[in-house]
């Protein structure tokens, strides 16, 4: 069957990282080729945070189709309509904000997901499949297969409940939103602070328990990233095109200066 695999989602599915690239700036199609030969293996296409309206997201989750890295979207809320617009054009995946309920997250994996595992509606021919004609129920169950349904952790309510999270069948990750889930605790930037590590330590076991992928975004350093991937996440944010840019830059500018007589 002529189906795009996704590449993020395998590499999960054998317990290896997936590392993902944040987009803010990125308005072009061959930021996907960009990011896929600088060996990222998924981009995190923001929506939420960022100024990408859903025509450019979509080029460029089509473009990410095309050289083998896998488009995830961030979407800005918990409407349906802001998921399965990108999933229908492009996406293979979607990492839905502020998710603090078990009850929300069924809802989101209910509307990501074809009948029989959900109720998302069908809309025509899909580039998951290269736009083949297969025969429906075959195409719905590969499309299900491939498609990642990420929710993320950024209160302490969601850290509270993260383990009737991560039973709700459909749901795939729970990526913790360390920035966001600092200020709710009142401890805003403090990521070295034992209420992180605990948060991570609940959603990491439950995640372990029901088979599903933990992940991290927010915290960038060294130290930081190795802490946590040690811990057990998986599903790495590992920066953005606004801070790789900031920093190469701020370089680049220090290193000119340093010749000037």
């Amino acid at each position: 069957m002529p189906i795009v695999v996704n590449h993020a989602k395998r590499l999960l599915r054998k317990g290896k990282l997936a590392i993902g690239l944040g987009l803010r700036q990125a308005r072009t199609v061959d930021i996907a080729q960009i990011a896929r030969t600088c060996g990222f293996d998924w981009l995190f296409i923001d929506c939420e945070h960022g100024a990408l309206g859903v025509d450019i997201a979509a080029q460029i989750a089509a473009a990410s189709l095309a050289v083998g890295i896998t488009p995830i979207v961030r979407v800005p809320g918990h409407e349906h309509y802001h998921a399965t617009r990108m999933l229908d054009n492009g996406a293979q995946g979607v990492v839905v904000p502020h998710v603090d309920t078990a009850e929300q997250a069924r809802r989101i994996a209910d509307f990501c997901r074809f009948p029989p595992d959900g109720h998302r509606s069908m809309g025509g021919g899909l580039q998951h499949t290269g736009f083949a004609t297969l025969p429906p129920g075959e195409t719905t169950r590969l499309v299900n297969e491939e498609t990642l349904v990420v929710v993320m952790i950024e209160s302490p309510e969601g850290v509270a409940n993260c383990e009737a999270i991560a039973a709700v069948p459909g749901v795939d990750a729970l990526l913790v939103g360390t920035n966001d889930l600092t200020f709710e605790m009142g401890i805003p930037g403090k990521f070295d602070d034992p209420r992180v590590s605990d948060a991570y330590t609940k959603v990491i076991a439950a995640c372990r328990k029901h088979g599903k992928f933990p992940g991290m975004g927010g915290m960038y350093t060294p130290e930081l990233l190795e802490r946590f991937i040690g811990m057990g996440a998986r599903l790495i944010l590992s920066g953005s095109d606004f801070s790789l840019l900031m920093q190469a830059g701020a370089a680049r500018a220090s290193l000119v200066r340093g010749f000037e007589r």
